[in-house]
Order: structure tokens, then C-alpha cells, then sequence
């Protein structure tokens, strides 16, 4: 037998060797992504080592009697009661009726106060006429006039979308026309020597450039209506996780108050992290460029 018989069972057809590379590709790729995963949950564990801790500190001090169990149950506990919330319906209730009323808020907030602060940061003498009443609005707290709202609009729902709608409105206008004022005199220039109409000016630099600044005003305005949309349901409401609260302090029950602080921060956190997902969505031009 000659060697090129000895050898043809060896030989592979170019399918076959196609086959076998990628194969070869998979398993030098799988170590790779497990690589990725531990560094990915690393990073994750080195971020969240506190919150760990403050859980592991919360569940332990009650057990142990260095706090009194009556006031501040174990972290446990509190999800317990969360979970029986939960079954009842009762937590899905006050959660949608939080929900309505801060998103309704915000977005109304969001559309009417910020081409007012586009306008009143455009305009000079608008901004000159206007400065002295947004200055008196602007300090005096929106807590403040939560009675004044109940009195006007009663105990329902328009009183309270019309606090939250306040209480954004003036971190939303003063970083919208902060934003406008901030914008590089230079670029305005150069748009203008292009021939860009007044339109174009305000569309493609005064608001991309503003931009970053109005996001940024939208955030604090999602903080400032969940504190005072909290604030005005353990006043006058029947639902909403402020009421709940409050509710549960009444009734002396704890792990129920303590669950609905509970919701109120991961809501907030969950409006934040919202936000700069479409900061960095529409900053990605900025990104760009700085590449």
C-alpha cells in the first residue's frame, strides 16, 4: 500500500475543514466569555459590595437584640411582607396608582416647561421680565403649598399630577435656559455665516448643544416628583406607596412601612437608570465626536 493511501483517510474536503476550524473557533471562544462573565459579575460585586453589607448589617442587627426587632424588623421580614402585599393585590395598586401620577407629572412637566425655558433662554428680554417671578416661584417650596392645592383642587388626582407638575418645573426650566445660555457663541456664528434661517439655527445647534443640560434637569425633576408626590399621598390620598406607608405607620405595621420605603427607592432608582439610558441614547453624537 503506497502512502498517499495510507494518508487519504486523513485528508479532509474543505466542508469538513470549514466544520472543524469553527469548532475549534467555539471552543478557544468559550473560555473568552467565561473570562468576560467572571469579570462582569467582579465588577458587579466590587459595585454593590455596600448594599450587601448594609443588607447582611440589617438582617443580623435585629437578630442578634442590638436593635429592638419592634422598630426595625430583619431585612427578611420585610420581604415577607412585601410578598404578602403582593398576593393580596394591595402592592400592585399602590404601585400603579405612584406610577400615574409621577409619569403624568414628569411628562407634562417635561412638555410645558421646556420650550418655555428654550424660549426665555433665546429671548433675553423674556428672561428679563420673567426672572423676578420665576425667582419668588422657584424658593418658595412646593411642600409648602400642598395645602394650597388641596384647597383649590380637593383631595383627587389633579392636585396631586398638579404638585408633582410644579415641584419638576424648576429644575426643568433653570437647566433648559442654562443650557441655552451655555452654548459656544462660536457655533452660533458659524451657522450663521453658513446662512442657516432662524429655524435651523435653533433646531440643529441651540438644541443639540442644550441638550445635555435639559437631561440633565430631567433627572432632578424625576427626584423632586417622587418626594413630592410621597410627600402629598401620605397627606390626601387612598393608594400610592406614600399612603401605604403612612398607612402602615398608623397601623403599627413596620415591615410593611419599611417594604413601602423599599419601593419608593427602587422606583426612584429605576427612573434614574431609565434617564441615562436615553442620555446616553441621544448623546451618542457626543461620543462621537469626542472619539
Amino acid at each position: 500500500m503506497s502512502s498517499v493511501e495510507v494518508l487519504a483517510p486523513l485528508a479532509l474536503t474543505p466542508g469538513q475543514a470549514a466544520t472543524r476550524a469553527d469548532d475549534q473557533s467555539q471552543l478557544s471562544a468559550g473560555p473568552d466569555k467565561l473570562r468576560a462573565v467572571v469579570r462582569a459579575l467582579g465588577a458587579f460585586g466590587r459595585r454593590s459590595f455596600l448594599l450587601f453589607a448594609l443588607v447582611v448589617v440589617w438582617e443580623a442587627a435585629p437578630r442578634l437584640g442590638l436593635v429592638d426587632s419592634t422598630f426595625l424588623p430583619p431585612f427578611s421580614e420585610v420581604i415577607r411582607a412585601g410578598w404578602q402585599l403582593a398576593l393580596t393585590g394591595e402592592l400592585y395598586d399602590d404601585v400603579t396608582a405612584s406610577l400615574l401620577r409621577a409619569l403624568s407629572g414628569l411628562v407634562l412637566s417635561i412638555v410645558l416647561v421646556v420650550p418655555l425655558g428654550l424660549l426665555i433662554g433665546w429671548y433675553g428680554r423674556l428672561g428679563a421680565l420673567l426672572n423676578q417671578l420665576i425667582e419668588v416661584c422657584r424658593n418658595t417650596a412646593p411642600l409648602a403649598l400642598l395645602p394650597v392645592f388641596i384647597l383649590l383642587l380637593g383631595i383627587g388626582e389633579l392636585s396631586k399630577i398638579t404638585m408633582v407638575i410644579y415641584s419638576c418645573a424648576w429644575p426643568l426650566l433653570l437647566n433648559t435656559i442654562a443650557g441655552v445660555k451655555q452654548v459656544d457663541p462660536l457655533l452660533i456664528k458659524s451657522a450663521r455665516t453658513m446662512g442657516v434661517t432662524s429655524a435651523q439655527l435653533f433646531r440643529k445647534v441651540i438644541l443639540p448643544a442644550a441638550l445635555p443640560t435639559i437631561l440633565v434637569g430631567v433627572r432632578l425633576a424625576s427626584a423632586a416628583a417622587m418626594l413630592v408626590l410621597i410627600a402629598s399621598e401620605m397627606i390626601g390620598a387612598k393608594a400610592g406607596l406614600g399612603y401605604l406607608v403612612i398607612y402602615s405607620q398608623y397601623s403599627f405595621l413596620i415591615p410593611q412601612m419599611y417594604f413601602g420605603i423599599l419601593g419608593i427607592t427602587v422606583i426612584g432608582l429605576a427612573f434614574n437608570t431609565i434617564l441615562e439610558a436615553l442620555e446616553r441614547r441621544f448623546m451618542r453624537w457626543k461620543a462621537a465626536v469626542a472619539a
